[in-house]
């Protein structure tokens, strides 16, 4: 008898573990391939779920899930930042969750409870130490374009207005200043003859050969730089200000998945120990799960949330923001 309950065990898990290499998983990924693919393949290794992604950015995958429709092959929308995953939600896209999920960030649980917070970065300004002294930097990075037309920065200023976290970072701006306001900014950004780059490592880049002097960026780029072993400056502006922003990436569920044990497993993953120091260590992010230690090189949680001004993250303006930045010629 025992035996017969051993085997019948083994034959068990065997179908198991067959019904789980027979599964697949489509996510559609605003996260760039190089920072999530390793965590893919673990997530495929550890599971044997296979998963086939499609990347792009945010405002890409969204325009993609509302032109196919109830045809969408997609499982999970894993976005770049909250803005996207409240436009996904507003828009009837994301299925909600349940509180299992919901309840192990430390922050930022949305409203609509359609999506589940991963990780946080904050905005920075990453500059040159060799040409200018922390103490000279702006307090807002509403004073940017100021600062550099009086130390003769003109030309040598990076931006990256294709990356949804600076956009983000744009919607920020009107949410908290009017649309006016922010129009100003970036037209008084814009009259700097700024350098775009269509990566934040490419802007670091520059700013390391000295091409550029500063550039807004995510703080992890900076992390990512100095661990390699460049000398790169990390200036944060005053607590509240726009510069600061924090981004809280997330994924959720759509309501056109079919896998949906695959989808919850995969999201169970990105909230696990291993999945969150995987960003906290890898990438440089801020976990936002208990118990994993984030690097030693960065804010405490708690001071790089006060950093940040407090918004709704999931409902920031971004198609005003995108708009905006078409018609000053930006995008």
């Amino acid at each position: 008898m025992q035996l017969r309950r051993f085997l019948t065990l083994i034959g068990l898990g065997a179908l198991g573990l067959a019904f789980a290499q027979q599964q697949t998983l489509t996510l559609y990924s605003g996260r760039g391939q190089s920072l999530v693919e390793p965590l893919v393949r673990q997530f495929q290794a550890e599971t044997g779920i296979r998963v086939q992604v499609r990347y792009g950015t945010d405002a890409q995958i969204l325009a993609a899930l509302q032109e196919e429709g109830s045809r969408s092959p997609a499982d999970v929308f894993w976005a770049n930042t909250a803005g996207a995953l409240g436009q996904a939600a507003s828009k009837g896209l994301l299925r909600p969750l349940g509180d299992t999920l919901l309840r192990q960030p430390l922050a930022f649980a949305p409203t609509s409870k359609a999506w589940v917070p991963v990780t946080l970065r904050l905005r920075v300004l990453a500059y040159n130490p060799q040409k200018l002294r922390p103490e000279e930097l702006p307090a807002s990075i509403l004073d940017l374009p100021r600062f550099a037309q009086e130390k003769g920065l003109a030309g040598r200023v990076g931006w990256t207005p294709t990356y949804s976290s600076f956009q983000d970072m744009v919607a920020g701006m009107i949410a908290l200043y009017g649309e006016g306001r922010t129009r100003e900014w970036l037209s008084a950004m814009k009259a700097l003859n700024p350098k775009s780059y269509a990566s934040n490592p490419a802007m670091l880049d520059a700013i390391r050969a000295g091409e550029i002097d500063l550039g807004s960026t995510n703080h992890y780029y900076v992390v990512r730089f100095r661990r390699a072993g460049y000398n790169l400056g990390l200036h944060y502006f005053k607590d509240g200000d726009p510069g600061n922003l924090a981004l809280v990436t997330g994924a959720g569920i759509l309501k056109t998945s079919k896998n949906l044990v695959a989808a919850n497993r995969f999201l169970t993953y990105l909230l696990s120990p291993k999945g969150q120091q995987y960003f906290a260590g890898t990438v440089g992010e801020y976990p936002l799960v208990k118990g994993v230690v984030a690097d030693a090189h960065l804010l405490p949680l708690e001071e790089a949330l006060a950093k940040s001004p407090k918004l709704d993250f999931e409902k920031l303006p971004l198609d005003q923001a995108l708009r905006l930045l078409r018609e000053l010629g930006i995008l």
